[in-house]
Parts: C-alpha cells; structure tokens; sequence
C-alpha cells in the first residue's frame, strides 16, 4: 500500500504541527509557494507503520545470506559505522580551514598508506567515488602517462572476462576497445595476447580474479608482454576480496589498479552508493595523479595544487569521506593478519560451496575458484526465484555473460558452514525440482508479496510513466 492510499484529508500530527521556518520572510515572494504541496495527510503512528511494514519487506545482509557475486554483500561490522559516526568526523565540512582538519588530512594519509601496502603500489589516490570512476581515473592517468612520453597510444585490451564497465571506461578515455578471449580454463590466452600487443596498445584492463573467479595465472608473463611493448597493465581490483593479506597485484607487474571500498572495506554496497574507488599507482604515474594532493610538513597537514602533469581533480572535494573513514576502522581492526585470515575464510566458503553443488550443477569451467564459483544451468533464472522462498536472496543471474545460463555465487569471508549448509541444500532440493516438479520451479517464488511477473511484456510494453 502507498502512503497516500493511507491519507485523510485534515488528519495531521500534532506533534509536529507547522510552524513559521527560521528566516521566512528573506524569502522572496516570487520563490513562496501559493498551493500547498501535494503530500499525504497521515498522522505519526501511520507514517512510522507504513515505513516499519516497508523496511520488514525488505531483503537486508542483517536478516539473510546474500549470496550475490561481484558485489560482496557481506555483513561489516558496526564498529565501522560507530567510527563513522564520530561527532568530529560526521560533521566535518569540505570547506573549513586546513587548521580544523588535521585529523581527517591523518586518517586520509593513513588510508592511502594502508592501500598502498596492500596492493603494493607506491601511491594512492581516495578521489575516485566508485569503482567504474576508478576505471576512468586509471585509463586517464595512462593517456597522461604515454603522452608525456610523446605517444598516447590508440587501444586498450579488454578481455571477455573483465567486468562491463571496463570497456565503457576505455571509449569515455578516448581509446578504442581490443576484445581478446579467455581459453578452455577461463583464463587469459598469454600466447594470443602476444600476437594482440603491437606499439598501438596503450594497456590492458585485467580483472584478476577475474568475473569467473579464476586467478589469471599468467598474470606475470601478461605484464611482461604489456612491458616488452611499453604499455601498461591495469588492473581492475574489484574482486580484491580474494587477494587482500595474501598476493600483492604490484609484486607481479600491476602498473595501476583500482579498489572498491565499498565491496572489499567494510561500507554496504547497494542502493546505489555510497562507494568509493581509490586507484594505486606505481612511483612512474604518482605526478599525473589528480589533484589536490595531501603533503606533510613542520606546520601540519595541508593540500599539494602545484602538480603541473596532474590529470586534474576527477571529483569535487576529496571523495567520499564516510566510506574512507569506514574503510580505515576496518583495516586497522583486522590488522594485517586478520585481513589475510578473512581472504582465507573467503576462498574457503566459495570452495566449500563448489563441493557441495559439483554433484548437482555443472560448473562453469574447471580451474580452481577462488572468492566465488560460477555454475551454469539452463533454468538459472527460475531456480533464482525459485530460492527466494526457501528463503534466501538470489545468486548472480546471467553473469558473467560469456557463460551460458550463469549462476555465480559468492558466499564472502562473514558467513558460518550451517548458513552454508542450508543454503546449499536449498539449491540441491531446487535441483531435484526442476527434475521432478518443473512448473514448481518455473512460476516461482510463490511466498513472496509480489510472485512472478511476466518479463516479456515488461520488456515489450514498459511502464514508464506512472499517474495517480
């Protein structure tokens, strides 16, 4: 029901009654409304109902498993958010003096430490304010690069297991997109990439894992071919919940690379932000970084705007603040060799998972997995509908695309072996389903407020325009 099915002309809240706003009158007379809004009347006990029923509708990482891969909807710790909540740090605003903003410039300063020893670069920088942003930020600090050398360079080689964004990012640069394929093990053909890489090739864009969940093995031997033809290896990091406390991206060639804080440090990803997409940098691309940058000195923390090769500022102010601060919190409370024991736990979970189905569901290919596991089947998408009512939130649906009937799923360091057990049995009863009860299955899910809709004439005859 909508709020406004619940409204009652004149019924009010007199708790809350109106009054007249502090400084009314400096409004113009031309800016004051002459009609009251269109708004529903409804009193206090109706609003906080209806928004309590709304959010016990909601699926949400505190109530259930999310099992979505890609994204790592894991639980983080409140802790995290307490950090965040700081008084000092919540409140804290982009324009106050560098004197009033030592302890943020630190936290900041620390955080790029952090990363960079993370992923083994020499530079960070946290304007990027999400992953995609981070892609752009990256391909841009690689035209800077090569033109200061006095050759931008025409392509970028992405393969078909990177994420979709990354090719989006290549053309918004202004290279055109080199598509190369992955073989039999899902990985990076090094031989083809060979014969691919010419002078006209500015870098490659690697996912590693990649969308799969495959370590590109090869990444080495990749890097040297890049290197040998002096083009770049970018790495997208986004599946950096595999690596982090174990393998450093910069020890094998990795020239640049962007992180999610959003998916792998702590802050919840959905709802469409906030995220934040910091880029590591190796020492030769730290002067094309955006500006401003942070610099120490006798007198404190202050902003660096005299970088003359810098690719300029990518974001107002200095990126998400809030998802830094998270970031930050969860790092030091895990500490070195707690983020290497949740990497562990990670890789366990996605191969524990992979055991119990193997029987069940074809996998996709058959090089060892690493955070995540990618299954095809042909009824993918109502075996998903189908789990919501056993309780649990679909796996990623049709994902990667260069497999057939994908179903990649993605358990995350934060979940115990009973909600693993439960979750893959619910899976092998589905499958036993669609042998013996197919129409059970293919008109799932039966228990939720709103069962199955007809995708084809949402397709065919979309509602675009909704009125009263």
């Amino acid at each position: 029901m909508l709020i406004f099915e619940l409204s009652r002309k004149g019924r009010r809240n007199p708790s809350q009654a109106p009054h007249a706003a502090p400084g009314l009158n400096a409004i113009p007379d031309d800016y004051r409304r002459t009609s009251r809004p269109l708004l529903p009347e409804v009193s206090e006990l109706d609003a906080v109902r209806h928004y309590t029923n709304l959010s016990r509708k909601n699926f949400s990482i505190d109530t259930q498993f999310y099992p979505l891969g890609s994204c790592t909807m894991k639980y983080n710790p409140r802790v995290n958010e307490a950090v965040a909540r700081t008084e000092g740090l919540m409140w804290i605003h982009p324009y106050q003096p560098d004197a009033l903003s030592q302890g943020a410039f630190a936290i900041l300063a620390e955080l790029e430490r952090a990363l960079a020893e993370i992923t083994g670069m020499d530079a960070v920088t946290l304007q990027p304010a999400a992953g995609a942003h981070g892609e752009l930020t990256g391909i841009l600090l690689v035209r800077a690069f090569l033109e200061a050398q006095g050759n931008a360079r025409k392509k970028v080689i992405v393969p078909d297991s990177a994420h979709g964004t990354n090719p989006a990012s290549v053309r918004m640069a202004g290279y055109e997109v080199v598509n190369v394929a992955s073989n039999d093990r899902g990985m990076l053909d090094a031989e083809a990439l060979a014969r691919m890489v010419d002078e006209d090739v500015a870098a490659i864009m690697i996912t590693n894992p990649n969308t799969l969940g495959v370590f590109e093995e090869h990444i080495t031997e990749v890097a040297r071919i890049l290197h040998s033809k002096g083009a770049l290896v970018y790495m997208d990091g986004a599946n950096m919940n595999a690596l982090a406390g174990i393998s450093r991206p910069g020890d094998y060639g990795v020239d640049l690379m962007h992180l999610n804080l959003h998916k792998t440090f702590s802050t919840p990803h959905g709802g469409g932000g906030p995220g934040s997409g910091p880029v590591a940098v190796k020492r030769s691309l730290e002067p094309f970084l955006p500006l401003p940058r942070l610099r120490h000195a006798s007198s404190g923390w202050s902003w660096n705007y005299d970088r003359p090769q810098s690719i300029g500022r990518v974001r107002a102010f200095y990126g998400n603040f809030g998802v830094l601060v998270r970031a930050l919190a969860y790092i030091m409370a895990h500490g070195g060799e707690g983020m290497r024991r949740a990497t562990l736990d990670a890789l366990l979970n996605a191969n524990y998972l992979r055991k119990l189905l193997e029987p069940h569901y074809e996998i996709a290919y058959h090089a060892p997995s690493m955070h995540e596991c990618v299954f095809r089947h042909a009824s993918n998408g109502a075996i998903a509908k189908r789990l919501i009512d056993y309780g649990f939130h679909p796996y990623t649906v049709s994902f990667p695309l260069i497999v057939h009937g994908a179903m990649m799923i993605e358990p995350t360091e934060t979940e115990s072996k009973q909600e693993l057990d439960l979750f893959a049995d619910a899976l092998i009863s589905i499958a036993e389903e669609v042998k013996e009860n197919p129409e059970l299955v293919s008109t799932a899910p039966h228990s939720t407020r709103t069962t199955k809709v007809d995708e084809v004439a949402a397709a065919r005859k979309p509602i675009l325009k909704w009125s009263r």
